[in-house]
């Protein structure tokens, strides 16, 4: 990875509070960015991460919104000028994965889900763009899944979502170049402290592990920092993606 500092830049990661978006804002933050957290219902774990921000000596805010409503990401795309008067990278993280079978997915389902993982990323990263722009630079972050790259007919919603991520980072990577870098991170299992191991994966990959939330937190930190990598879908999957 190159060693670039992320000092005076500003990055915005929605569905930050818990999980991947914790250990994604943690990371930048390390590496100089002050910080975004987007919440949707998960107040107090906003605000102890911003308090654990605050303690490394980040800039950090925590907004809560929607962003699957367009009424809330202008809230937070101006609450994000009015605070910093910038941003240089925006981490789509926010979504949501459910099982259902095809032939019993409700149509509310389907819309939740195309909502919040998919025009969530359209809609922040329309914005964003905007602020960008003006600024000369930016980097977008969108992240997608193994589910947008391999069927899985339980998650029929699911895949067909991040299925649309990956295409929306494809186009914004042509539609927003040269000044905004945009590219994807397509985690494979993730799993946490306290979780039970998934065996079946663990023994599919060639890497024989599932990933952690500071594997795909690496990914993202390079692709805040890349200057020649666009419209790329990054598989952080210990190999799943070949087997």
């Amino acid at each position: 990875m190159t060693d670039k500092s992320l000092a005076d830049q500003v990055a915005l990661v929605t569905g930050g509070s818990k999980r991947i978006g914790r250990s994604i804002a943690l990371r930048l933050a390390s590496e100089g960015a002050d910080i975004i957290i987007n919440y949707d219902s998960s107040k107090s774990e906003a605000e102890a991460l911003v308090d654990e921000l605050k303690s490394l000596g980040r800039r950090a805010l925590a907004v809560q919104a929607d962003v699957s409503l367009r009424a809330d990401v202008q809230k937070l795309f101006t609450a994000t000028e009015n605070e910093f008067g910038r941003l240089d990278i925006l981490v789509n993280n926010a979504g949501m994965f459910f099982a259902a079978k095809f032939e019993e997915l409700t149509e509310e389902q389907w819309d939740q889900i195309l909502n919040v993982n998919l025009k969530s990323q359209f809609l922040c990263a329309q914005s964003a763009a905007r602020i960008m722009k003006r600024q000369g630079r930016g980097r977008i972050i969108n992240l997608s899944s193994l589910g947008g790259l391999l069927p899985w007919p339980g998650y029929t919603h699911y895949c067909v979502s991040k299925a649309g991520c990956i295409m929306l980072t494809r186009c914004l990577a042509r539609a927003l170049g040269p000044e905004i870098l945009v590219n994807s991170i397509a985690p494979g299992t993730i799993q946490f402290p306290g979780e039970p191991p998934d065996e079946d994966y663990i023994q599919r990959v060639p890497l024989h592990r599932t990933g952690t939330g500071e594997d795909i937190a690496d990914a993202a930190a390079f692709l805040a920092k890349t200057e020649f990598v666009t419209g790329q879908i990054l598989a952080v999957d210990g190999g799943r993606s070949l087997v």
